[in-house]
């Protein structure tokens, strides 16, 4: 990906889930959708372990569901950020992730202005929220994690702090990780440097 010239600024918000998970982030405008879905995994955290769809304008853009489950969408990896905006007149995307679980993520497209030179992108602006653990059960299942977890007395209390690995604060977003991913991502799409050409 060259040095995107315009990037948008977008406001995700992972729908129907208590206590709010929100990123604001920068990415390029001509971003394609299958690396805008990278970067939402990366913003969360998901572990990308599921299929996903992106839906505006009664189009559907993501990867074929290889058991013939979920009707394809189109190509993700054919279509740019900058196209489905065009296409559909659309300001606000929905990107669903886990077909099981079913997490809606509402992607608002706050901004579209110019790229900053020193920076690379995508760029995480803020954060709000934890994401919730993978396979939890969608915002029905997690309303019952974070039930069971806040309670000791709760009979599962001692088997969701074990599934999820130790204590599980729904507040504290993991800012570093997050940070580190996006700028893995970043470096991996940044040109690179031409080498010489032998005389």
């Amino acid at each position: 990906m060259s040095r995107p010239r315009a990037i948008a600024r977008l406001k995700i918000t992972l729908a129907d889930v208590e206590p709010k998970v929100v990123r604001r982030i920068d990415v390029p405008l001509n971003i394609r959708l299958d690396r805008l879905h990278l970067v939402v995994q990366a913003t969360m955290p998901w572990t990308d372990s599921h299929l996903y769809e992106f839906a505006a304008g009664g189009t559907g853009w993501g990867v074929s569901d290889p058991d013939g489950l979920h009707d394809g969408p189109l190509p993700a990896s054919k279509t740019t950020l900058k196209d489905v905006l065009e296409d559909t007149g659309a300001r606000t995307i929905h990107y669903i992730y886990d077909y099981g679980d079913h997490w809606d993520h509402v992607i608002k497209v706050e901004r579209i202005g110019e790229a900053d030179p020193l920076l690379r992108y995508p760029f995480l602006i803020t954060t709000t929220g934890r994401c919730p653990p993978e396979d939890v059960g969608g915002s029905t299942g997690y309303a019952e994690f974070l039930a069971a977890i806040a309670d000791p007395g709760h009979e599962e209390h001692e088997t969701m702090i074990r599934w999820a690995g130790g204590t599980f604060d729904p507040d504290a977003a993991p800012v570093e990780a997050i940070d580190s991913a996006l700028e893995r991502l970043a470096k991996r799409w940044s040109p690179k440097p031409r080498k010489p050409r032998p005389s």
